[in-house]
């Protein structure tokens, strides 16, 4: 008889994401941040659920994408945060935030991120991790990167500003 409702094999599976969550445990609540801009950000942005802007256009926009409303009042928040007037959803545009959705091709996604660090725009690609190609693109994205980049494992930021080059993986 079940007591959790989920067999054994189901609970014993999450053993097989124990690696994952130790080697991102010092990084839980933004301990181990040592930037102080990522650490606002963490604090901030990753750590709200309810939007704290009247503005819900970017909030809107991403929910018609189809992103999941937790990350999607994450990325208004940011916005807001950052305060970034306007931004883009999945397309090359001259704007502070360009959002990369699942609709861009992961081919494309390296255009993107020249074209955000010419324009020195804040790079936003959904769900980085989704296949084993989008994440190897997203890879060279962050190794060739001069700045700051932040992976959540939902969305992948990619900062063009002055900090010099750090890598988060919260």
């Amino acid at each position: 008889m079940k007591r959790s409702g989920r067999t054994l094999k189901q609970r014993l599976q999450d053993i097989s994401y124990l690696p994952s969550y130790i080697r991102r445990a010092r990084y839980f609540r933004g301990h181990g941040v040592h930037s102080p801009f990522v650490y606002d950000i963490v604090r901030k942005v990753f750590m709200q659920s309810k939007l704290y802007t009247s503005n819900n256009a970017l909030y809107e926009a991403l929910m018609d994408k189809g992103v999941a409303k937790r990350r999607s009042v994450q990325l208004a928040n940011l916005a807001e945060h950052c305060r970034y007037d306007n931004w883009s959803i999945d397309r090359l545009d001259d704007k502070q935030m360009i959002i990369a959705t699942l609709d861009t091709r992961y081919t494309e996604l390296e255009e993107y991120a020249k074209y955000a660090r010419e324009r020195g725009a804040t790079l936003c690609i959904i769900t980085p991790y989704n296949n084993r190609e989008r994440w190897e693109v997203c890879q060279r994205i962050i190794d060739a990167h001069p700045s700051t980049t932040v992976d959540n494992r939902a969305y992948l930021l990619v900062f063009n500003n002055h900090l010099p080059k750090q890598r988060f993986r919260l």
